[in-house]
């Protein structure tokens, strides 16, 4: 029966781990002591080590995250990893392959999916250090530790896991497992996953080593097995490839200097931290150890070279662009081919350990691919995460951040008295509201709006998106982590009745677009021209709820770029996608066209948002169609009054030029975004 693999062990005290200086929990897997209930209750009532006495008391106790939560990214370094790494080496370890919870993965929010770690060739299950904070808040985490003298062969240790993963579904048949597969850890996973095609399994695969007939590891071992006293020459040059760039660890958590600002007096104490560790875990380890471990991934390929096309996992392949160690991005491609539901994302400067990289967040990257889901079906409402803070300095600062700086929003709203302020007080904080408003080309307002809401109201705003954009087959041209990754990161849903319906009867914030796609892909001369379809369909909705609605214009897209070409003057595509266009009064469609342009010298962007039009109270009245089309046009006619207001107020605008605001930063506020604009 399933519930004889499971026993729970004991508490281990470690010391001297840099900065965790903490007890790990170890689950055991063996067949001595049954002791099902316990490891079971720890995943439906607290998780990630949480003491089942205390769990029973605190069942309720989390609620859903905020919005700018504290995710814990950049606390942790590659020197953490190093110094587990000579701990297990220095003490012997354990001789036992164990499940372990990391303490600092904390207890994750009520009925999250578990998710198992496998590690790479290090065995130790370490690697994801840096993301335990952030993902022990919305998963049940465990991660495999393989002790560095094991012996067990792959099949062994895809047995193991699959006896895990088997019941763990037993248990909980309807939600899904993650499993997270780090180089040789993704050849086990892909190997369980094709031995259990009927669980609900989503396999992320981080450089995944599949390839190894391939790789120079390949050539490493055929030289090496008729002289095994040589092996140990070459730890050395294994390890720059597993741990990457020593330069890229110096650069690690510089923004958190505490050195008053010295960036490179930190630089250089990350470097002499990192540096003879790497030295020491090089001379401790024995050379037959790396032997074992690279024929261990040499029968791997040879296990799944026929197996990979009976995978019915969802699988995301995330693949280095320097990956020293495997043909990384070569092999993403050939996963992709091979299995059905697989989705890629290159990450162009990172190295084979991903996972160590400092700008990589592991938990972001399942967000922005919406592979975070807690049941069968992904419901993208009750499932989405708000953005933590790190993701918003990540996003604002470093991808957003010069469209903001050259752009320097203006933001006015209207006062319920009807008078215009500059900020948001005129927007009601609480829900549920639908921000009615008008599209810039390319939708290049939106990030604005969101920033400005989360950063000044604390608000997350829920922009409703073009339903193509969450189609994984119609991925980035590219497979980058791309900005429209970033989108559904901060609050983009596929725009649909359901959706619009459950994010207001949360009381929460709808950004809705009437105009879509045709008004963000305008062309030539019809700047600030709705785009609007004539069935009020968002009214009934937000009557329906009570919502109320807030009317906005935005302008400021012509003083951006140029238009050269656009769909009139560029050869159609049958297989574009289609988008909604008028036509006789009829909704039709018509292929979509991204229109050619250049930039001009940015200009600014200004908002006003009108006088909120509340519906509460009203119900009556709205279950008259008439009076829904006429609250329609009421609202279609604040936002081109909105606009008309915008378009000559902005020259009345002492700070409309780039250069102007440029100077004012540099002797008044600098940096500070919130540059002064005209009287309302």
């Amino acid at each position: 029966m399933a519930s004889s693999f499971v026993n729970a062990m004991s508490v281990l005290s470690y010391a001297g781990y840099g900065q965790f200086q903490q007890k790990i929990l170890y689950w055991g897997i063996g067949a001595k002591t049954l002791n099902t209930k316990k490891f079971i209750l720890s995943q439906v009532k607290g998780g990630n080590n949480e003491n089942v006495s205390d769990i029973e008391k605190k069942d309720d106790a989390l609620e859903k995250l905020k919005p700018l939560w504290d995710d814990g990214h950049g606390t942790a370094t590659i020197k953490d990893f190093l110094d587990i790494a000579i701990y297990n080496i220095k003490s012997g370890g354990d001789d036992q392959i164990r499940w372990f919870c990391p303490i600092e993965c904390g207890r994750p929010l009520n009925n999250s999916p578990v998710l198992f770690y496998l590690p790479g060739m290090d065995g130790l299950g370490s690697g994801l250090v840096m993301h335990h904070k952030a993902l022990g808040k919305v998963f049940e985490v465990w991660c495999l530790h393989i002790p560095f003298h094991d012996r067990t062969s792959f099949e062994g240790l895809v047995e193991f896991v699959e006896s895990t993963i088997r019941l763990q579904h037993s248990f909980f048949p309807d939600k899904p497992i993650y499993i997270v597969g780090d180089s040789f850890g993704g050849s086990i996973a892909l190997a369980v996953a094709a031995n259990n095609p009927t669980i609900d399994l989503v396999l992320i695969l981080v450089n995944p080593a599949t390839s190894f007939d391939k790789s120079p590891l390949q050539r490493l071992l055929t030289n090496v097995e008729s002289f095994v006293d040589e092996f140990d020459s070459a730890i050395p040059y294994i390890l720059s490839i597993i741990l990457g760039d020593p330069l890229k660890a110096g650069m690690v958590n510089l923004k958190n200097s505490k050195l008053n600002g010295n960036i490179f007096g930190q630089f250089l104490n990350n470097i002499i931290d990192v540096m003879p560790s790497i030295h020491v875990l090089a001379d401790s380890i024995p050379g037959s150890i790396f032997e074992w471990k690279l024929k261990l991934q040499k029968a791997s390929d040879v296990h799944l070279n026929y197996r990979l096309h009976t995978i019915n996992a969802e699988v995301l392949v995330l693949a280095s662009g320097q990956d020293g160690m495997f043909l990384s991005k070569t092999e993403a491609e050939r996963l992709s081919s091979l299995i059905p539901n697989c989705t890629i994302r290159y990450f162009q400067n990172t190295k084979h350990n991903l996972l160590m990289e400092e700008d990589i967040n592991l938990l972001t990257i399942i967000k922005g691919t919406c592979k975070y889901r807690r049941s069968r079906t992904k419901d993208w409402v009750s499932d989405f995460l708000p953005p933590s803070m790190s993701e918003y300095n990540h996003a604002f600062n470093k991808t957003y951040g010069i469209v903001r700086l050259i752009t320097s929003p203006a933001i006015f709203s209207t006062m319920q008295n009807g008078n215009i302020v500059r900020g948001l007080d005129g927007v009601p904080d609480k829900g549920p509201v639908i921000l009615v408003g008008s599209h810039m080309l390319l939708g290049t307002e939106i990030s604005s709006l969101v920033q400005e809401f989360l950063i000044k109201k604390n608000i997350m705003v829920h922009g409703m998106a073009y339903r193509e954009i969450f189609n994984p087959e119609l991925e980035h041209p590219f497979k980058i982590f791309s900005l429209l990754d970033i989108f559904k990161v901060f609050g983009a849903l596929p725009v649909s009745t359901r959706n619009i319906c459950k994010v207001l009867s949360s009381d929460s914030h709808v950004l809705l677009y009437p105009g879509g796609l045709r008004e963000a892909l305008h062309r030539k001369g019809e700047h600030y021209k709705l785009f609007w379809p004539d069935k009020p369909e968002f009214v009934r909705i937000a009557a329906k709820f009570g919502a109320t609605i807030v009317p906005f214009g935005a302008v400021g897209e012509d003083d951006m770029v140029e238009l050269l070409s656009d769909y009139n003057g560029r050869t159609r595509n049958r297989n574009y996608i289609k988008l909604r266009t008028e036509k006789d009064g009829e909704i039709s469609y018509e292929n979509l066209s991204y229109p050619n342009f250049y930039p001009k010298i940015p200009g600014r962007y200004y908002f006003l948002f009108g006088k909120p039009m509340r519906t509460k109270g009203n119900e009556t009245l709205f279950e008259e169609e008439g009076y829904r089309k006429y609250f329609y046009m009421q609202i279609k006619s604040e936002v081109e009054h909105s606009i008309s207001y915008l378009i000559k107020k902005r020259e009345e605008d002492p700070y409309r030029g780039l250069l102007d605001r440029t100077l004012y930063r540099a002797f008044s506020a600098y940096m500070d975004h919130d540059v002064p604009s005209f009287e309302p």
